[in-house]
């Protein structure tokens, strides 16, 4: 971008201080003098391995061995009404993008009790101290994660970092490491998780998976529970465990044009069907939630029987998973772990806000974490979009947090381009839905962006864009070449016909009418 850009506005680091936390902001200060708070993290990337760890020390824990582990959950402390830093450090993050700065929008009492009712999650594993805590809640922002990963056909160490600093970029509140079929996972998922200031996913089948040599009949329990063991010591803050896939429900998943599409799914519908076994993460579902309760490990009780076409959608195998998975949600409650809800998969649009609500009444309000839906299955290319036009909807509707979809899903592993565009698109699906409901301090942005284009300050409005580099092009594209950011028109209207300038001359005439 030109110089002329830095010059009209300015991006300043900011933290707000309560007690001993400091949480970061940007500070965007336009041409005019307004000043606009931007949600972002301490760390980045490009500080492997030196992260700051901003967490250590905050939760009581005990040594087991060569394991830290924690005395209580986050959820245990709701449920006593103990406010923790985590707590505290999310009500200021969820605050403090408002016009007013004395005023908490969400106070920690209230984080404490959407936490305590289940209605709200902190992914925080002990492990994991460069992660800056975020909250997951209908009643809060809603949040983008990002997937990266590598697999058998592509993908390294420094390519997968890259999709972790475009991630961060460009706004993902967490991020979920897929790698598959590769050596080395372990080694790549702890450099991502002593990498990264936003919590991190997996999905611990996959892993399992790959201990067992790719030969489904080798993958045991104590394999799998290994596997799972492992990841929690390193810092992973949630799993994806598709423990309600039952093989009951496997008759229905067969009469489906797809069947199962999902990857964690698959893994654990194949194990059944070769093994002659019941699903062993159900089977042994409270043995999993001891270890995610030792380290505080958020559940993500996987839908591996989503739909991937329309015409899937909303039968038996799908709805029939979500009550068993509402089951398992009310076992993690019991237990103190803190958990949430997978969700479909592609859905028509007349069917989005059914989804939501059968969620809310089988899972308990748990908070509802969706891929899309993809509202059509005709757009190869252009998934990102049709997933989001879903996204927006549902996120409206009460889900708590979207899982992006790029250009490449159903063609291809995702490159960092993949990544960037899958999460602006996410997160203006996200911030539609913040609008939608309602939320503190979500218009003020908005706002901002339409004064801006009244008075024509384009760099401001190039400032409050989601890509401000990516805006400057396009304006500058078709623009004379000694034209300044003053100009009183675009390209599409020329300076004869530009209808924005009438506003002008229409509140002069009516200014003194109302």
């Amino acid at each position: 971008m030109s110089n002329n850009t830095l010059n009209t506005f300015s991006v300043n680091s900011k933290r707000i201080t309560k007690g001993a936390l400091k949480v970061p902001f940007k500070e965007l200060t336009l041409s005019n003098g307004e000043k606009i708070l931007l949600q972002t993290v301490e760390g980045c990337p490009e500080n492997f391995p030196n992260q700051p760890k901003i967490t250590s020390g905050w939760t009581e824990s005990y040594q087991d061995g060569d394991a830290r582990k924690v005395k209580k959950t986050q959820l245990d402390y709701a449920k006593k009404g103990v406010i923790t830093p985590q707590m505290e450090y999310v009500a200021i993050r969820e605050s403090f993008c408002t016009s007013d700065e004395g005023k908490m929008a969400f106070t920690p009492e209230d984080v404490c009790n959407t936490i305590a009712q289940g209605r709200a999650v902190i992914p925080a594993n002990i492990n994991h101290p460069e992660a800056e805590s975020m909250i997951i809640g209908a009643k809060y922002s809603v949040k983008v994660n990002a997937n990266i990963g590598a697999s058998a056909i592509g993908s390294d160490y420094s390519k997968e970092l890259e999709k972790l600093r475009f991630s961060l970029q460009f706004g993902a509140d967490t991020v979920m490491d897929l790698s598959v079929g590769i050596e080395g996972i372990p080694e790549l998922r702890n450099a991502i998780l002593r990498a990264s200031p936003v919590p991190l996913g997996t999905v611990p089948a996959y892993e399992a998976l790959d201990r067992a040599e790719g030969n489904i009949k080798k993958l045991t329990w104590d394999l799998f529970r290994d596997t799972v063991i492992a990841q929690a010591r390193q810092g992973v803050d949630y799993f994806t465990i598709h423990a309600g896939l039952l093989h009951d429900y496997l008759p229905y998943a067969a009469q489906r044009i797809l069947g199962i599409v999902s990857r964690g799914g698959s893994i654990m519908a194949e194990c059944m069907m070769s093994q002659g076994t019941e699903n062993m993460a159900y089977e042994h579902f409270d043995e999993l939630l001891e270890i995610c309760h030792d380290y505080d490990v958020a559940l993500s009780l996987g839908d591996g029987l989503r739909p991937g076409c329309i015409n899937d959608a909303c039968d038996k195998a799908q709805y029939g998973e979500l009550k068993t998975i509402g089951e398992l949600a009310a076992r993690c409650y019991k237990a103190g772990v803190q958990c949430f809800i997978e969700g479909p998969g592609h859905v028509a649009m007349d069917k989005i806000e059914e989804n939501q609500r059968l969620q809310e009444k089988y899972c308990n309000y748990a908070p509802f974490y969706t891929l899309g839906p993809l509202v059509t299955d005709i757009a190869p290319g252009y998934d990102h979009i049709t997933s989001a036009i879903g996204g927006s909807q549902i996120a409206a509707f009460g889900t708590a947090m979207l899982c992006y979809v790029t250009p490449a899903e159903h063609l291809a592993l995702p490159n960092a381009e993949d990544v960037k565009t899958g999460l602006i698109t996410y997160k203006l699906a996200a911030h539609a839905a913040d609008l939608a409901k309602g939320l503190p301090g979500a218009k003020i942005r908005d706002d901002a962006m339409a004064r801006a284009r009244a008075d024509f300050r384009w760099f401001d409005q190039f400032a409050l864009s989601l890509n401000p580099e990516h805006a400057y092009k396009v304006w500058k594209s078709q623009m004379p070449d000694n034209c300044s950011h003053e100009a009183s028109f675009c390209s599409m209207c020329g300076p004869r016909f530009c209808p924005i300038r009438l506003n002008r001359v229409l509140k002069n005439k009516f200014k003194d009418t109302l």
